[in-house]
């Protein structure tokens, strides 16, 4: 009997949200959190992330800069029209979440694959990240200690990588508001700011010699091989939300400020790393764009150490946005009242965050290379970005006309329908090809013996 009260009752606050689309309510909240210029580095902070060093090497994969800065561009504008879709739905039924956003417009099924969608795509970004810490301490070692350095045990992968995030990491994951991270996020941009400057200036300066540089692809099926770390690299859509949520001034207006800096600032810093980092090495170039660098190079030194910065305080804004959609699942599961989940809340908090920092860290230490990994999240990214938003938007479109009566209606119909449709080609096509990608590779392996110690 509770349960299907319950049920009316969500189901009543989400047909009063949905009528709440056609009125346009000009009321400011104005309370305590973060300024709009602030919050634009938790956006940034959230979008630069391990799609930097990826970049280059799926320029050289989508046959050239030409292509791939089209196809750039084209997602680019998807990606910022599904921001102000998402803050929108936000504002108007009062969500802090990604995951509320869609149960609110859609409905309690979408609710249940968003939130454990979220859950696995935050899960696979943090062992990205982790991934990344460890690549560059690697070099790092190997720089000052030789690279035979894993033979000590102190100065290995797992014990090196273990350590710092422990220390550094898991004290930034527990805090209940996201807001707390616009501080550490702060050095985390500035991060970023310094390899994309190593990488431009090494171009000019530089003893590199570059290996083909593509000006087309070898097929046409290559074109889609650029968008999966397009997707990852500007999905910042899941923590936008919780940003949202925490702005002083609550208003689209503040809102897109924050997401016209956010954007500016990720574009500048993704297009001249992967441009100037092709151009660099072209075909030559790593996956991990900073270990194509040469070991003695200080200034790529600075920056692994930089990156391997960065990826610590990024962590944290994927491990709330995870854990949050794992606990509004748990709280689902046990059909708990909003009174018993608030007295377990600061609990579950604590018990989900070691659980999943130290599952995350275990996988990581065994998992070599960041390049199918980011793959397989870009097309995850995709729905996120598409799906969902235009999921949203139509549930709100539908709510203030039913019928479909006006032509501003009908248009608006066709490309919410085409938008959820181009995610669902981009997630279906991608997944498909970095699947089929990762066994022609692993086919194409010989019996290569590394001689290092480190794997």
């Amino acid at each position: 009997m509770s349960t299907s009260i319950q049920a009316d009752d969500n189901e009543g606050v989400r047909e009063e949200s949905l009528l709440l689309l056609g009125a346009s309510s000009k009321k400011t909240e104005i309370r305590e959190g973060s300024s709009w210029w602030a919050s634009s580095f938790i956006i940034i902070n959230a979008g630069l992330g391990a799609g930097l060093l990826n970049f280059a090497d799926s320029y050289n994969d989508a046959g050239g800069i030409v292509i791939a800065l089209t196809l750039q561009t084209i997602m680019l504008v998807f990606c910022v029209l599904a921001l102000i879709v998402l803050a929108y739905c936000s504002d108007v039924a009062c969500c802090s979440t990604y995951q509320e956003v869609v149960e609110t417009m859609c409905g309690k099924r979408a609710w249940l694959t968003c939130s454990l969608l979220i859950a696995v795509y935050c899960f696979g970004c943090c062992i990205t990240f982790l991934i990344i810490i460890a690549d560059q301490i690697d070099n790092v070692m190997a720089d000052n200690f030789g690279p035979d350095f894993c033979a000590r045990w102190y100065l290995s992968r797992q014990c090196t990588l273990s350590v710092t995030s422990i220390v550094i990491i898991l004290p930034l994951c527990f805090p209940k508001k996201i807001d707390f991270l616009k501080y550490v996020s702060a050095m985390g941009v500035f991060a970023v700011i310094y390899v994309t400057f190593l990488v431009v200036y090494r171009y000019y300066t530089g003893q590199y010699v570059p290996g083909p540089i593509k000006t087309e692809p070898n097929s046409w099926q290559d074109v889609f091989l650029v968008i999966p770390t397009i997707c990852f690299s500007y999905q910042c859509h899941i923590s936008v939300v919780p940003v949202y949520s925490c702005l002083r001034k609550r208003t689209l207006t503040e809102f897109s400020k924050s997401v016209c800096v956010a954007m500016v600032a990720c574009v500048l810093c993704y297009t001249l790393t992967a441009v100037y980092g092709y151009l660099t090495f072209g075909g030559n170039v790593n996956a991990d764009i900073l270990l194509s660098y040469a070991p003695s190079d200080t200034a790529a030194l600075i920056a692994m150490i930089a990156v391997a910065a960065k990826m610590y305080v990024t962590y944290p804004i994927l491990c709330f946005c995870g854990r949050v959609a794992a606990d509004n699942l748990y709280i689902d599961c046990k059909q708990l009242s909003p009174a018993l989940a608030d007295q377990g809340e600061k609990t579950r908090r604590i018990l989900m965050t070691l659980v999943w920092f130290f599952a995350s860290l275990l996988l990581a230490v065994f998992i070599p290379d960041i390049g199918s990994v980011i793959g397989v999240l870009g097309s995850f990214a995709a729905v996120f970005i598409f799906v969902y938003p235009g999921m949203c938007f139509m549930q709100g479109m539908l709510a203030r006309d039913a019928a479909i009566e006006q032509r501003r209606s009908k248009v608006a119909l066709i490309c919410t329908v085409g938008f959820i449709a181009l995610g669902v080609f981009i997630f279906g096509v991608v997944l498909v090809q970095v699947i089929m990608k990762a066994v022609a590779s692993e086919h194409q392996k010989g019996p290569i013996i590394n001689g290092s110690p480190c794997y």
